[in-house]
């Protein structure tokens, strides 16, 4: 191979891994890796052999924030321009489960990627900062996704100082879900990626729709709008056959497949 990929795909598990693939500039965010980042997903999306997928980072880090010299978006020829949030609305948006597997340091625009991710599972000694403010700028675009996890109490001050915080410290601020040591990091989200494959493919999609769209509703919509959804879904094949493989004491139809 010529030149290094700047991301890879492959499925394992039944879920898309996309892996940012520039260490020697620590998966910086470059116009090329934004816009592989982009078909990828649009690919995992659109793959029948994945049902999650799982964004990562080739050592020693996850992503350092954009690559000021070819920064998300910039023209790159022979490649469309890609606008970072439309990469990030993308994750938000998949029908499939996102799961980010933190392996090393996480800065500034490589936060976005955590912040959008519907699961987040980290190595629990990895470093994440908001770092913008340190170069006198901000985390303008990412702050759409991360301030809804960390809430405006953790966000403000994270946001102002620039200080850094672990994986483990992530956790408790509602950042991460799960914390680990390096060396357990795949195996953990083989669990979650277990996890998820056990619940009915239609309804695990239906669900990441449900926890979107709730917030955006009023108590009086949200009821309305549930109850309908909720007629559907137990209306489906795919509930007939789960709670026929309840009431049997056997493995539902999908689990294995």
């Amino acid at each position: 191979m010529a030149e290094l990929e700047a991301t890879i795909y492959e499925v394992k598990n039944g879920a898309a891994w996309i892996t940012l693939n520039r260490p020697q500039n620590r998966n910086a965010l470059s116009a090329v890796l934004v816009s592989e980042l982009y078909d990828h997903l649009l690919a995992a999306n659109e793959d029948p052999a994945a049902r999650s997928i799982v964004i990562t980072g080739t050592d020693p880090a996850f992503c350092a924030g954009a690559d000021l010299k070819s920064p998300p978006g910039a023209s790159v020829e022979g490649r469309r321009s890609v606008p970072y949030p439309q990469v990030l609305t993308t994750i938000m948006e998949s029908p499939k489960p996102v799961i980010a597997a933190v392996n090393g340091a996480a800065f500034a625009g490589g936060l976005g990627l955590v912040g959008a991710s519907d699961i987040v599972v980290t190595a629990e000694e990895v470093q994440f900062s908001f770092s913008e403010v340190r170069i006198g700028v901000i985390p303008a675009v990412i702050s759409v996704v991360c301030i809804p996890k960390l809430g405006t109490h953790h966000a403000m001050r994270l946001f102002v100082t620039g200080k850094r915080f672990t994986g483990s410290e992530a956790v408790e601020m509602g950042f991460a879900h799960r914390a680990v040591p390096r060396a357990d990091l795949e195996t953990a989200v083989d669990e979650e990626l277990d996890m998820i494959n056990r619940g009915g493919p239609n309804a695990v999609v239906e669900c990441k729709r449900l926890v979107r769209r709730v917030p955006q509703l009023t108590i009086e919509e949200g009821f309305r709008e549930t109850a309908e959804w909720s007629g559907r879904m137990f209306r489906s094949d795919e509930a007939a056959e789960g709670m026929a493989a309840f009431r049997e004491k056997r493995t539902a139809a999908w689990i294995g497949q």
